[in-house]
């Protein structure tokens, strides 16, 4: 790792932080300690870097994978608490809505570690929700940046749903993010989805064997083994850290034991004790399935105590781990029938038991597939409504605040003493009526996009920004001395024009910033904030200008009333 991160990170782009961070992820799942350790500091710095910089998607970006960096290793999962709840507060306050999916998959993730596989239910199900409908791409990160985090959001929602045994649900969102990958993934990202879907067939199959389906069993197990066939070649171009001379399925745990389980043999045994031995990093879904491959093939090798001994050795060393709840009764299934030695009973009276144990909690997991679809429809609602009220108070184009919003926040600000001092800006477009002349509205559009991201990214979080409508758009400051507005909004004015001109079409900001006064209307305090902007107008525009009361004129300029066409959506000025 670089001695200066801080500075040296800084002279490279967005799109280098969030490659690096993807592949310190890859890497850092599958190192020793020591390993893992440096990739997470070195991934630690570069969120601190996203963060000085301010992008809201590459910080959330930057957040999930340092997350999801410390859910991987059991002594640093406390840790990812912190992270997983700024991750979701920060993508619920930038509209991030793939991000916040993926938000609550991790943290159902993380609700498994601790044995609440109720909240991991719950979590899910917000996620799926979430994702329920198709969702416009997001025009700032590219359409294949925007497939590949989609893709994995619905990958880590299928990760839970595999550990929680709902297998369908989980085929289903897996087949989902195949289309995704298959559009705009790379070899790493394919390699990471096989090998995903893999172990969910694996899962799903030994689920299958303890309630006496052996046929479809062997069919999952079968499809097992094809994607790890399948899986060598964008395997051979993944950031996984490879001996570049040996096969994928000799180097990765659930891709051997997927060949093993679909073809248990003597010949298996060699490779799966390697790695079982050299992987001590090994999750403890990949401990379970590597027992149990592994021990079915030394039974065909005649070496039925070493079976034992195996799975005894994963029953222990997994004795207080809570994460795969399901995979963990395949597992004690398997011993029990090892261990079915006494003679003095019929040989068949465990699995008898077994069986009837087995339809009891195959019913449970009815019940709890009954439970997520639930949730789920809940959530959808839940959904459905929030977007139903945020579309109502939301300007459709720019993704702000509409001016139904905006009166009832300015109302309570203005009711609220605790916020004062409290500034209200008017910001107008240069030159905008050019852009609709020149080129198209839907490129006006576009411009009307940037400047109410400029303006969203370059003020506070605090900052209330609302679309007033047209080309002018009304800034709350609560909190912020008239001064102190003024330099915030001064930053924002530089940051539009110092936008690349294909953005910003020659648009500038004139923007008037006035201070609220006791006992004052907000019809009055827009009306002082929109004469202070025609001020900036006069100026030259580009510019900010605050007015304090001394200054203010006695009355407004006039404005000219519009023309015949756009009556129907002029606002006087004494109304706005």
């Amino acid at each position: 790792m670089r001695e200066d991160p801080v500075t040296t990170l800084g002279e490279v782009s967005d799109a280098w932080l969030v490659g690096r961070a993807r592949e310190l992820n890859a890497v850092g799942q599958h190192g020793d300690p020591a390993g893992q350790s440096n990739t997470l500091r070195e991934a630690d710095n570069l969120l601190l870097e996203a963060q000085r910089r301010g992008e809201p998607r590459i910080v959330a970006q930057l957040l999930r994978h340092c997350a999801a960096m410390r859910l991987t290793t059991a002594e640093l999962v406390d840790s990812a608490d912190e992270l997983l709840d700024e991750l979701l507060s920060h993508t619920k306050r930038h509209g991030l809505e793939v991000l916040q999916a993926d938000a609550h998959a991790l943290r159902g993730r993380r609700a498994l570690l601790v044995g609440a596989e109720d909240t991991a239910l719950t979590e899910v199900a917000h996620g799926l929700a979430m994702l329920d409908e198709e969702l416009a791409p997001d025009r700032t990160l590219g359409r294949r940046s925007w497939e590949r985090l989609l893709a994995t959001s619905l990958i880590d929602i299928g990760l839970v749903l595999t550990q929680l045994g709902v297998y369908e649900m989980a085929d289903e969102v897996m087949a989902r993010a195949h289309q995704r990958i298959r559009e705009s993934g790379g070899p790493h990202e394919i390699a990471v989805h096989m090998i995903n879907r893999c172990r969910m067939q694996l899962g799903w199959g030994l689920r299958l064997e303890r309630v006496g389906l052996s046929d479809e069993a062997a069919s999952q197990f079968s499809t097992a083994s094809a994607l790890a066939v399948a899986v060598e070649g964008p395997w051979r171009e993944s950031l996984f850290p490879r001996v570049s001379n040996r096969t994928a399925a000799e180097q990765m745990p659930v891709l051997g034991a997927a060949h093993a389980l679909a073809s248990p043999s003597a010949d298996h045994i060699t490779r799966l004790e390697e790695m079982r031995h050299l992987d001590r990093s090994m999750h403890p879904r990949e401990q379970i399935i590597m027992a149990i491959a592994l021990s079915r093939c030394l039974v065909r090798g005649d070496h039925r105590d070493d079976a034992v001994r195996v799975l005894s050795e994963t029953l222990t060393s997994l004795n207080h781990d809570s994460s795969e709840p399901t995979l963990r009764i395949s597992l004690a299934r398997e011993f029990a029938l090892l261990t079915e030695l006494a003679p003095d009973r019929p040989r068949d009276a465990l699995r008898d038991y077994a069986l009837e144990l087995e339809t009891e909690l195959w019913a449970m997991r009815e019940t709890r597939v009954s439970t997520l679809a639930t949730r789920l429809e809940n959530s959808r609602l839940s959904h459905k409504h929030d977007a139903i009220t945020r579309q109502a108070r939301e300007d459709p184009l720019t993704g702000l605040s509409n001016r139904r919003a905006l009166d009832d926040r300015l109302e309570t600000l203005l009711s609220t003493p605790e916020v004062q001092p409290l500034a209200v800006a008017l910001v107008d477009l240069d030159g905008f009526k050019g852009v609709n002349d020149r080129c198209s509205h839907a490129e006006g559009d576009d411009v009307l996009r940037t400047v109410a991201r400029n303006l969203r990214d370059t003020l506070r979080t605090d900052d209330f920004v609302a679309r007033y409508g047209g080309d002018e758009f009304v800034v709350l400051l609560p909190g912020a001395t008239l001064s102190a507005a003024e330099q915030a909004l001064h930053r924002t004015v530089e940051a539009v024009d110092g936008l690349p001109p294909e953005l910003s079409r020659g648009v500038t900001l004139s923007i008037g910033v006035v201070a609220m006064r006791p006992q004052e209307s907000a019809a009055q305090v827009l009306a002082r904030a929109d004469a202070a902007m025609y001020q900036s107008k006069r100026n030259g525009g580009n510019r900010v200008t605050a007015l304090s009361g001394v200054n203010d004129p006695a009355e407004p300029p006039p404005v000219e009333p519009p023309s015949e066409i756009d009556q129907a959506v002029w606002i006087p000025p004494d109304a706005r």
